[in-house]
């Protein structure tokens, strides 16, 4: 169990069932300080210090219906500087707010279409996360420019656009759906003409 924890990092209960570990043996390794307990259902080696992506993988435990955004979701596909010291997320303007007082999170509410395009999965040490695209998070950060400052969502936009990682079309279709296309095109417009 405890080699477990040293290669793994992040272990789930449920992983830990599949492997013959019991509840009780979770409970005394606790006790003893050789493991520590992130949240309900998961852990990590007591000497860990958790990822920023290791932080979304416990994130997304704790609120599964969450979807990583702003920030978070930035930094994750490495279009931002910004190093945030919270786990933003999205959730649906009618869910109930998440509290985890162990983790920080950030909580941003969205609804309808802003709230369901552009999801992707991924898979942070065998964690499941929901996180939204690059290009649909340039719009969000477009979007909730007064939250996270529109100097990062143009450092955003750019990066996005440097890295072809996205490509025009597709940050269009997400400032659309964002409603922010007025916002976004002066800058969209900047930075494809200096590459004219």
């Amino acid at each position: 169990m405890l080699a477990l924890a040293s290669k793994r990092r992040l272990m789930r209960a449920r992983d830990l069932d599949a492997i013959g570990v019991s509840r009780e043996v979770l409970r005394r390794l606790v006790a003893r300080g050789e493991l520590k307990r992130l949240g309900r259902g998961l852990y990590a080696g007591a000497g860990t210090l958790l990822s920023e992506h290791e932080m979304l993988a416990a994130a997304a435990v704790r609120v599964p219906h969450a979807v990583a955004c702003l920030l978070s979701a930035l930094r994750f596909h490495e279009l931002t500087t910004q190093n945030p010291s919270e786990i933003w997320l999205a959730v649906d303007r009618k869910e109930w707010l998440p509290s985890a007082s162990d983790l920080p999170l950030r909580i941003v509410r969205f609804s309808g279409a802003p709230l369901t395009a552009g999801i992707e999965k991924h898979t942070v040490d065998g964690v499941p996360i929901s996180i939204y695209s690059a290009a649909k998070t340039v719009a969000d950060s477009f979007k909730y420019r007064a939250k996270i400052g529109i100097d990062v969502a143009t450092e955003a936009l750019y990066d996005c656009w440097r890295s072809r990682n996205r490509s025009i079309d597709e940050l269009w279709k997400y400032a659309a759906v964002c409603r922010v296309s007025a916002v976004m095109r002066p800058y969209i417009e900047t930075v494809t003409s200096q590459d004219a």
